[in-house]
């Protein structure tokens, strides 16, 4: 079955990028922009933005939104992001399960939440209020994390589950931050998968991380690497043809390896489906 061109393929828009993108049609199905970067009022970034809107679908994914914050929700943030929003037209608003500082302060980082039955009220009561502000339903990412508070009452997975259900929101799977957390924290990645709610997850993501002798760190500055492909491999049987995208911010490659991977990520999509269609339905 052919995948619609919004539906399939993509990367990360990346200003280094830029000349190749515009310089020829590339075999990008869709580009994922860093919200922030193009909540300005004109400038290059939205002159760029607007050509390479021109010829491919978009998606939005931001890191501010800080949605498990205690801090008001900040609705000149959320003005802009609905702004752009109906500048681009995107396929889909995205951002992180995370809070990123307190009392106005911006750590700039995406910091863990308390799995705790009263976060996720909080979380649930903060994302209604978001979603009915930008007229959509938006998706959250499950962050990597290196530590956790205790007292957790539920998995992450769970904690997701139960939003998504909640609060009628979607989520956007990062494969690669699975599999660091489960390195981190010990747990089984497969599991984690099955803990969640197969109508709801929109969008996956892929990317590089560090490895270090203890743990390993979300970088987006390596390949993806071959863990993380069988875990997709396994992620694609469980929950589908849902649009899929690497993701890559430091240490960049030449575009033509960025191509590969994606051409990567298209065969096991396709090997995964060639198996499906061989398998005998369950009696």
């Amino acid at each position: 079955m052919l995948i619609d061109r919004a539906q399939g393929f993509g990367l990360g828009l990346r200003a280094v990028y830029y000349p190749e993108i515009l310089g020829a049609p590339q075999p990008v199905d869709w580009f994922e922009i860093l919200s922030e970067n193009y909540m300005v009022p004109g400038g290059r970034p939205l002159a760029m933005l607007d050509r390479i809107r021109a010829d491919y679908p978009l998606r939005m994914h931001g890191v501010s939104l800080s949605i498990a914050s205690t801090d008001p929700l900040d609705f000149d943030y959320l003005r802009a992001l609905k702004n752009l929003a109906a500048r681009v037209e995107p396929e889909l608003v995205s951002d992180h399960l995370a809070w990123t500082g307190v009392k106005g302060f911006n750590l700039h980082d995406l910091l863990p939440v308390p799995l705790t039955s009263e976060a996720l009220d909080h979380c649930v009561a903060r994302v209604a209020r978001v979603q009915e502000f930008l007229g959509r339903r938006i998706a959250l990412e499950n962050p990597s994390t290196y530590v956790a508070f205790a007292g957790a009452d539920m998995s992450e997975a769970a904690f997701l589950a139960e939003l998504a259900a909640r609060a009628d929101c979607l989520l956007l799977l990062d494969v690669n931050n699975v599999f660091v957390s489960s390195f981190n924290h010990g747990f089984d990645a497969e599991k984690y998968f099955g803990a969640l709610p197969k109508d709801r997850v929109a969008q996956i993501h892929l990317a590089g991380h560090t490895s270090l002798e203890t743990h390993k760190i979300d970088t987006h500055d390596q390949p993806v690497c071959d863990e993380v492909w069988s875990l997709f491999a396994h992620v694609r049987k469980k929950f589908g043809a849902i649009p899929a995208m690497i993701e890559r911010d430091d240490a960049f490659p030449p575009f033509a390896d960025l191509l590969a991977e994606l051409d990567h990520m298209r065969d096991i999509a396709a090997r995964v489906e060639r198996v499906e269609h061989l398998e005998p339905e369950p009696a």
